[in-house]
């Protein structure tokens, strides 16, 4: 063994998990109270449909896997990818509030949770272009 640490997505176990995170994570969105901010900014952009996909195409190359994001588009780059979204503090701590809740959901151990969370709050940070007084 070559002892090289796996990257996130191998410690969620591959593809099939970070889809479950994503689908969960989109769920929650579309049907429960934490993720009704979240909801409203996607019926006004591309939608939930085709934010599940690009979600999961995303996170895969994020977390280690393949790139298929950066395959399809020729970038990662998150602020150019919500550019056209309006978003403040109180959309990111619901976005953060609900992928906390899909990671619990889908059993992930407190360790990768941890981790996890550090990387999207991180991100998350970035991705405020409005400030919480902004008209929507």
């Amino acid at each position: 063994m070559s002892g090289r640490v796996p990257v996130l997505y191998e410690q969620m176990g591959g593809e099939a998990e970070v889809r479950r995170l994503v689908e969960t994570f989109y769920d929650i969105v579309e049907h429960e109270p934490e993720g009704a901010p979240l909801h409203l900014l996607h019926l006004r952009g591309h939608g939930v449909a085709h934010s599940r996909i690009e979600q999961f195409n995303f996170l895969s190359g994020f977390l280690g896997g393949p790139r298929l994001y950066v395959e399809r588009y020729g970038h990662s780059d998150v602020r150019q990818m919500h550019a056209h979204v309006a978003i403040d503090r109180m959309a990111r701590d619901a976005w953060l509030r609900c992928m906390e809740m899909a990671i619990d959901r889908i059993g992930l151990s407190a360790e990768l949770k941890t981790a996890l969370m550090r990387h999207f709050t991180r991100v998350a940070d970035m991705l405020i272009n409005r400030s919480d007084a902004a008209p929507a």
